[in-house]
């Protein structure tokens, strides 16, 4: 058996897209999460057509707040790459 103080981690991710509100143009993003709790996949889905018009940062703020964790959201926005991290010490 595994040591009980070490819960694991469980890696959800899925890409999405977005609809700049500032430009119209669709951006394809990549979510990533680490949780020490299971994600229902259809809860992912779910916040993920929420977000079908929004800003980047926005998006990232929502997601952490709905599922905690560890976030990542990277996506590459008229030539500039972002990343955007939440949950991270």
């Amino acid at each position: 058996m595994g040591d009980p103080g070490n819960a694991g981690v469980n890696i959800y991710r899925r890409q999405f897209v977005s609809v700049c509100p500032a430009d119209g143009d669709a951006i394809v993003y990549t979510l990533e999460i680490h949780s020490a709790h299971m994600v229902r996949v259809e809860h992912i889905n779910i916040a993920l057509a929420l977000e079908a018009n929004a800003f980047h940062e926005d998006i990232a703020d929502r997601l952490f707040e709905r599922f905690g964790g560890e976030q990542r959201v990277t996506a590459t926005h008229q030539g500039v790459e972002i990343e955007t991290r939440r949950g991270f010490s």
